[in-house]
């Protein structure tokens, strides 16, 4: 029976991120703690020093130079992983292009927090989707299980494409929530995983520059091969979420349905607040409403057909993000509708912007935005939901 050698714990998300990366038998472990990541960085320190894991934990001075020791170690040949959040994330952001541009597998749990100015610690996606254009793989997790078992996957991914991938998970609502955790037992984490074995690492025996100067004569050969190696990694995608349910049981998919075959009006999210729009769907569909789910597991690369299959029999797509693009609207609202520009299918797309600083998103509040779409043909943009 698939999965039947896994053994079920009760874990936060910060944890089950934790656990996936002692079964991915990480090498290398760069971090500087910030809330709400820090119990991620906690739980490897503790690991690699009691020797539960064989890693080397750097502790470094700040973010930046925690994604600097790990495009170091990458570049070494060695498979690393760092943590962060927030302010933090926003700090390595030059780091994340040099690891992008130079291919790097990295793998980095990305705890979503709310980006300053003003000062707050609670959760929203504005952290990650402002490094959405960085070159890394960006997956957004809806529960802890998902946390434990996307870090396998990032890695499985990454380490095909050389691409660095973030996970991505909502703070507090998983980072500090425990729930039932099927943890992949270590041999059958190993038979999905191999190890990292990088052709472009340094050789002592074959001496070459990384990541050296290039002239305009080369750099946009360079940057088309970045570009066409995040767009095929969507077949790498597919192919490991199969590889994954064949031996653990558990299916994954780019984009998840819920409830669309005969929507009118679907909505479309990233994160944990799929579940609670999944409880808004069945209480309007108790009504008579005929509402469904969309959730984008993988953003970057940005899943176009997956989504143009997903919302072709809907009138309205409801996008909630969030974050906020000033002046503009939300990220999710904008890359579908760029996925539908060109399409047979043309959906009113509707951005509605919720759950910024940490506000609740509940049901009723879904179930609000949803009549209140209905009473009209017009399309605000951006739609902010729960303003007092």
């Amino acid at each position: 029976m698939r999965g039947d050698k896994q053994m079920k714990q009760l874990l936060e998300g910060n944890h089950a991120v934790a656990m996936g990366v002692l079964r991915s038998r990480v090498q290398v472990i760069p971090a500087y703690p910030i809330t709400p990541q820090t119990h991620i960085s906690e739980l490897l320190s503790e690991f690699t020093s009691d020797g539960t894991m064989d890693a080397r934990y750097i502790k470094v001075e700040s973010e930046h130079s925690a994604m600097a020791a790990c495009i170091g170690a990458a570049t070494a040949g060695a498979r690393t992983f760092t943590a962060t959040s927030s302010q933090g994330l926003a700090l390595m952001h030059e780091m994340l292009h040099w690891a992008a541009g130079g291919r790097l597998p990295i793998v980095m749990a990305c705890v979503n927090r709310t980006l300053g100015s003003p000062w707050n610690i609670w959760n929203d996606q504005s952290d990650s989707m402002a490094q959405r254009d960085a070159g890394w793989l960006q997956f957004y997790c809806e529960d802890n299980q998902d946390c434990v078992d996307s870090v396998l996957l990032a890695y499985a991914i990454a380490e095909k494409v050389y691409t660095p991938a973030m996970i991505i998970l909502d703070a507090f609502i998983l980072s500090h929530t425990t729930e039932p955790v099927d943890v992949p037992d270590e041999k059958e984490a190993d038979r999905f995983l191999s190890p990292l074995s990088n052709p472009h690492a340094i050789d002592l025996d074959s001496p070459r520059a990384f990541s050296p100067v290039v002239a305009p004569d080369h750099f946009t050969e360079v940057k088309y091969r970045q570009f066409d190696a995040v767009r095929r990694s969507l077949s790498v995608i597919d192919e490991e979420h199969r590889r994954f349910k064949d031996i653990f049981g558990r299916e994954y998919t780019s984009v998840e349905t819920y409830r669309t075959e005969d929507a009118e009006v679907i909505i479309a999210a990233c994160g944990a607040v799929c579940g609670t729009i999944r409880a808004a769907v069945d209480r309007l569909r108790d009504e008579d409403i005929p509402v469904g789910m969309v959730k984008v597991r993988t953003f970057r690369p940005f899943p176009v057909e997956s989504i143009r299959a997903a919302v072709s029999g809907a009138s309205t797509i409801c996008a909630l993000d969030k974050s906020v693009t000033p002046g503009i609207g939300g990220p999710l609202a904008q890359e579908i509708r760029a996925a539908l520009y060109d399409a047979d299918i043309r959906p009113r797309v509707v951005g509605t912007v919720a759950g910024l600083g940490g506000r609740d998103i509940t049901v009723d509040l879904i179930r609000e935005a949803i009549m209140e779409l209905s009473k009209t043909k017009k399309t605000p943009e951006p739609f902010f939901l729960g303003m007092k």
